[in-house]
């Protein structure tokens, strides 16, 4: 190996694998089994920040980490995504941080081939394809939903399994350098999501690199309901706001799409209403606006539909308008002050 995999026993470098959860026993279990069982030649220690939670994630992380010495639980008040990520890596012992959400499957190889591409290519932060995954009919169309361009992915990005390698503006999780977090203080914790974006635009502001490899996979298990897709996806739209307050310039089309939408439709149906008595062809004109755009939405599903069952193909619609609408809801929603990230605290381990 290259003189930067300079573990004195192996040849590569120890990494701490950091995961923030909460309400996450579906999955936490099966999560963990997969990072304990990597492919890894390094030393690799687990450190979980635990969220109050309101079912047995917590249960579930203790007894995982008694069976086996590599696991510690820390606690996390806060109960924030991005304040368990800082809290994990203000615990953890070594200079390679590798995120892992507890919905996530790493592939046997991810974290050895993350390690060789930080070096091959001297990236900050790499990440590689999520691929969505449910046995359900709505978590067939959702996981469909997360990679196709009209819902939430990309042709060349953190959600594509075929994405070209090189530099984005953003990964699914990452393995990053402890190095840039220490210099840059780690995720802000005034975003409830996006934090992830945030944190690699002020990488790559600061000069660093953000590297994409398909050759990294995360299964993720989708959004077990409809109710549960539209707070996620609120929540994303009212943290992009908060990321563009932040980070003036940082907006561009693809994220005013969806405000856009929402505005449109519902300025479309309460004119529609306001005027279907005394003025009809202006109710038939404004009540197209919405009409058009669920029509639009349904035929472009029929063509990123193939391949799903019969029920999944029904639900895609659904699941496009509604990634749509409360995404564009939360980002219109009136935005709480975003600060600028503390310095990690440093740990008395390190």
């Amino acid at each position: 190996m290259a003189d930067g995999l300079d573990s004195a026993e192996t040849g590569w470098p120890a990494v701490s694998v950091v995961m923030a959860i909460r309400d996450d026993e579906r999955h936490l279990r099966h999560s963990v089994n997969h990072i304990l069982a990597q492919d890894y030649p390094g030393s690799l220690e687990v450190i979980l920040a635990l969220s109050p939670a309101r079912d047995r994630t917590s249960e579930i992380a203790r007894a995982a980490a008694q069976r086996d010495p590599r696991m510690r639980v820390v606690e996390n008040p806060a109960g924030t995504t991005p304040s368990g990520l800082n809290v994990a890596i203000a615990h953890a012992s070594h200079d390679i941080i590798v995120r892992v959400d507890g919905r996530g499957l790493l592939d046997p190889g991810y974290i050895r081939r993350a390690v060789e591409i930080l070096e091959e290519t001297g990236a900050d932060n790499v990440g590689g394809a999520c691929i969505p995954h449910d046995e359900t009919a709505f978590g067939e169309a959702l996981s469909r939903a997360m990679i196709h361009p009209l819902g939430n992915g990309r042709k060349n990005g953190r959600f594509h399994p075929n994405g070209r390698p090189g530099p984005v503006d953003t990964v699914y999780l990452g393995v990053l350098r402890r190095q840039i977090l220490d210099q840059l203080g780690g995720y802000n914790e005034t975003l409830p999501r996006a934090q992830d974006w945030e944190l690699n635009y002020r990488i790559r502001r600061a000069g660093g690199t953000v590297w994409y490899d398909p050759d990294l996979h995360v299964v993720y298990r989708s959004q077990p309901t409809m109710a549960s897709l539209i707070q996620q996806f609120y929540l994303n739209g009212r943290s992009r706001r908060l990321v563009a307050r932040l980070h003036r310039g940082t907006l561009n089309l693809r994220y005013l799409a969806p405000p856009l939408a929402v505005i449109a439709c519902v300025l479309g149906i309460l004119v529609s209403l306001a005027s279907a008595v005394a003025f009809p062809e202006l109710a038939a004109t404004a009540a197209a606006v919405p009409t058009t755009y669920v029509l639009g939405v349904v035929l472009a599903s029929v063509t990123a539909g193939r391949g799903l069952s019969p029920r999944a193909r029904l639900w895609l619609p659904v699941v496009m308008i509604a990634m749509h609408m409360s995404w564009g809801v939360g980002f219109l929603a009136k935005p709480t002050p975003a600060r600028t990230p503390l310095l990690l605290a440093q740990s008395s381990q390190r």
